[in-house]
């Protein structure tokens, strides 16, 4: 990024300046494609996640120069609410698909609700996460993209949460459409792509004006910011196999807290979920009290995703699994780098915190 720094032309100039920005960009085109097997002419950048949902979300596609008319939204409850609200669809457009105790989709409901999509209105649109920003549960795929196949529908899925965590390979053809966050992958802020499986069939652009982006996302592109969001992506491919090794350090710790006397509830611990995550509650303490205890030892956990954890209220996530608690629960999450010693402090200020 320090290096990009020095490239101050536009990467839409022609001039030597702008082949040197636009280089740079074209780079972390690359990269970030590789993280998923894509093409780079399939990457669109956009300003993060939310954008790349709000873009996708919407009645409105095009096929070539032929229209597109996505009629209705079925979308995940324990979803972000970057899709969870819904992006350019009226709520009359939309139905919230509910999900298992676990904070899984719910198969047998998404394919009654399709099953009475009225196909003549338009295409059905299918957004999901692929591991929850919660629970850190992971969504089954495969299942949701035969049924979405099966009913001829259109699948966005979320994978903020899930690139450089597992591995994603959009050439299998499950979604038609990724989205995919910088600073979740340790990149700079303020940086996001959407990764089609083909572009037959795009969004009609949320930004329009100059073209950039192959006319899908017009402004001028952040170039220092993206050079470390590929970067970020490159870092990330290499990282996967560390992160599938969380799971035996996840479990582990949980075990460590249990053994230790933590009376803990662990959501979604059913479910197959990432290793970098754990969801917890303490039987009689608030979620917030817990945060600002940890908070104050130096461990910055949170109450729920950190687009939603600042604001009061309840978890729409615990909400949709039937927790019905109004104790709420604390989200931590660590890397390969986080030292066992760190995770034993943890523990260790959670029975001095659950002994008050």
């Amino acid at each position: 990024m320090i290096d990009a720094m020095d490239k101050d032309g536009n990467p839409a100039s022609v001039h030597g300046n702008g082949r040197a920005a636009k280089a740079l960009v074209q780079k972390a085109r690359r990269q970030v494609a590789d993280l998923v097997n894509a093409k780079p002419e399939h990457v669109v950048f956009t300003s993060g996640a939310t954008e790349a949902a709000s873009t996708l979300l919407t009645p409105r596609y095009a096929m070539g120069r032929a229209e597109l008319m996505m009629s209705h939204l079925y979308v995940c409850a324990s979803d972000h609410p970057c899709t969870l609200g819904g992006g350019q669809f009226s709520k009359k457009a939309m139905t919230v698909v509910p999900v298992t105790s676990d904070g899984l989709i719910d198969l047998p409901s998404l394919e009654t609700s399709l099953s009475a999509h009225d196909k003549t209105s338009g295409t059905a649109l299918i957004a999901c996460h692929h591991v929850n920003s919660e629970t850190g549960g992971i969504q089954p795929v495969e299942e949701i993209s035969a049924v979405a196949k099966a009913h001829g529908a259109v699948l966005v899925l979320d994978c903020a949460q899930s690139a450089g965590r597992v591995s994603i390979d959009i050439t299998d053809g499950h979604a038609d459409f990724l989205i995919v966050s910088s600073h979740k992958i340790g990149g700079p802020k303020g940086a996001g792509a959407i990764i089609a499986f083909s572009d037959l069939m795009m969004p009609t652009p949320l930004l329009t004006g100059g073209g950039q982006e192959r006319g899908h996302r017009s402004g001028t592109e952040a170039v220092t910011i993206l050079a470390g969001f590929g970067a970020a992506a490159e870092v990330a491919k290499d990282r996967l196999t560390k992160f599938e090794s969380l799971k035996t350090v996840r479990d582990t710790l949980i075990n460590d807290m249990r053994t230790r006397g933590a009376n803990i509830v662990v959501h979604a611990e059913n479910a197959p979920r990432v290793g970098n995550t754990v969801y917890l509650s303490v039987p009689g303490k608030k979620a917030e009290t817990l945060q600002i205890a940890f908070d104050l030892a130096g461990f910055a956990v949170s109450s729920g995703s950190a687009c939603s954890s600042g604001k009061v209220g309840k978890s729409h996530v615990l909400a949709a699994m039937g927790v019905n608690s109004d104790e709420g629960a604390i989200r931590m999450s660590f890397s390969p780098d986080t030292a066992p010693a760190d995770l034993n402090a943890f523990t260790a200020k959670l029975l001095e915190i659950s002994a008050r």
